[in-house]
C-alpha cells in the first residue's frame, strides 16, 4: 500500500547543551557544522520535502536557516540530558501541525552520525513511503562476538561461548548505528517509539557508521573526512577571499640573498585570478603571520589588503570581516599550515592546498588541486566566481 498523503519531514534533533563534546552539533567536521551536515544530507537525498532543526539554542538556530532548514524552537523541559529524542520529535510535529503542516513521512537524523549516507537514506524512506515497511532504520551488518561483566564475571550475549563457528558458518548480526530512523508519521504520534509495526534494516557502509560521542570520535571523524569526497566541493559561493601567503601564493620556499633579503616564487597564474575576483567586486585579503616587504610588495602588485604580523589569524580575519561588513559564513580563507587554523575553524568556507599540514587539512571543507605557488590561488577564484554564476542563475530558474 502506499502511505496517506503528507510531507516527507526530516527532523534533527539538535540541543545546545553536550557533556562529552561542548557544542558538538556546532563542531565542524570537513569544515561544516554537524548539524548542516544532516541537513544537507537529508537535501541529497532527493527525498525529503522539508528540513526541520528543533533545538534551544540561538546559534544552532542560526545555522540551520542558514543551511536551508525550518527551526522549531525546543523548550527547555525537552532540552535536558533527560529528555528523549522522542519526546523532541513528537514536539516538532505538534509545532508543524499547529501552522498547517502534515507529515506523512518522518526522518529523524541524528548530527553526530557525520558521514550519513544519502542514498541509504532515500532507500528507507522509500520503504516507508510505500508502506512496505512501518520504519526503517540504519545498521551496520556485525559478525562481532558480545559480552557483558557480571558479579560473577564475563558472560556471552547472543551466542554460545563453547561453540565458536566461522564467521563463514554464521548469520551477520546488525548494530544500530543511530544516522537515522525513518518512521510513518501516523504509526510514529500513535506509538510514540521509533520502532513498531513491520521494521526493516537499511544497511549501511561499516566505515560510515562513526557517531560521534567523544573528542577522540570527533578527531577519527576529522581524519576520515579528509579521505571522502565531497559532491559540494566544486563551486564555492561566497563574498570575499582572504588567504595566507606563504605555502599558498608561494611553494613555502624562500631563496636568501647575500644582503639578507628573501625572494620567493609566485604565479602569473594567480595574479590573473585576484585580478578576476576583483573585477567581479570580491574583495580579496592577503593575511600573514610575518611581517615581509616581499608580501607587501605583492600585495601592492595585485593591487589588495594586506595584514602582516598577525598572531591570531582568527581575530584579524574577524576583525576585517567586521569592518567589511561581511559575515564570516560569506568568507572563504585559504591556508596550509598549523597557524591558519584559528582563521580555518572561523571561516565558512575554510580551504587548503593539497599539501598542507594534517591539521588544517582535517578543518578544511575543500582541499584544492594545485598546489601552493602552482595556481592554488587562481584555482580558487574560478571556484569563487563559479559558485557567483551558479548562485545567479539559481536565482534566474526561481525568478
Amino acid at each position: 500500500m502506499i502511505r496517506a498523503e503528507g510531507e516527507t519531514i526530516a527532523i534533527v534533533p539538535a540541543r545546545g547543551g553536550s557533556k562529552g563534546v561542548p557544542r558538538k552539533n556546532l563542531a565542524r567536521v570537513g569544515g561544516v557544522p554537524l548539524v548542516a551536515r544532516s541537513i544537507r544530507a537529508a537535501r541529497r537525498s532527493g527525498r525529503v520535502d522539508r528540513v526541520v532543526v528543533s533545538t534551544d539554542d540561538g546559534e544552532i538556530a542560526a545555522v540551520a536557516e542558514e543551511w536551508g532548514a525550518q527551526v522549531v524552537r525546543r523548550p527547555a523541559a525537552l532540552s535536558g540530558d533527560d529528555a528523549s529524542s522522542e519526546a523532541a520529535l513528537l514536539h516538532a510535529l505538534d509545532e508543524l501541525a499547529a501552522c498547517g503542516v502534515r507529515a506523512g513521512v518522518v526522518a529523524f537524523l541524528q548530527a553526530t552520525s557525520p558521514f550519513l549516507p544519502a542514498d541509504r537514506l532515500a532507500r528507507a524512506i522509500d520503504l516507508v513511503r510505500s508502506g512496505s515497511a512501518d520504519s526503517a532504520f540504519a545498521a551496520r551488518e556485525s559478525y562481532e562476538f558480545a559480552w557483558e561483566r557480571t558479579a560473577g564475571g564475563a558472560r556471552a550475549v547472543g551466542h554460545d561461548a563453547a561453540r565458536r563457528p566461522r564467521r563463514q558458518d554464521r548469520e551477520p548480526l546488525f548494530v544500530e548505528t543511530g544516522a537515522f530512523y525513518v518512521l510513518d508519521a501516523a504509526g510514529f504520534s500513535r506509538e510514540r517509539h521509533r520502532f513498531f509495526g513491520r521494521t526493516e534494516i537499511v544497511e549501511v557502509p561499516a566505515e560510515l557508521s562513526l557517531e560521534i560521542d567523544t573528542p577522540e570520535e570527533l578527531r577519527r571523524a576529522r581524519l576520515l573526512a579528509t579521505t571522502l569526497s565531497d559532491p559540494d566541493d566544486g563551486a564555492i559561493d561566497v563574498d570575499a577571499v582572504v588567504t595566507d601567503f606563504d605555502g599558498v601564493h608561494t611553494d613555502d620556499r624562500a631563496s636568501i640573498a647575500s644582503d639578507g633579503t628573501e625572494q620567493v616564487r609566485v604565479s602569473r597564474s594567480d595574479g590573473m585570478g585576484v585580478r578576476l575576483l576583483s573585477e567581479a567586486g570580491i574583495p580579496v585579503l592577503i593575511l600573514s603571520t610575518e611581517t615581509n616587504p616581499v608580501v607587501s610588495t605583492r600585495a601592492a602588485k595585485l593591487g589588495v589588503e594586506v595584514i602582516q604580523a598577525s598572531r591570531d589569524k582568527g581575530r584579524a580575519l574577524r576583525d576585517w570581516a567586521e569592518r567589511q561588513g561581511i559575515p564570516l559564513r560569506r568568507i572563504a580563507y585559504v591556508g596550509n599550515d598549523v597557524n591558519d587554523l584559528p582563521a580555518l575553524e572561523a571561516a565558512g568556507w575554510p580551504v587548503v592546498v593539497p599539501n598542507a599540514h594534517p591539521l588544517a587539512a582535517a578543518s578544511a571543507r575543500v582541499v584544492l588541486s594545485r598546489a601552493g605557488g602552482s595556481g592554488a590561488v587562481r584555482e580558487l577564484a574560478e571556484r569563487v566566481l563559479a559558485g557567483r554564476v551558479s548562485t545567479t542563475t539559481t536565482e534566474g530558474i526561481s525568478a
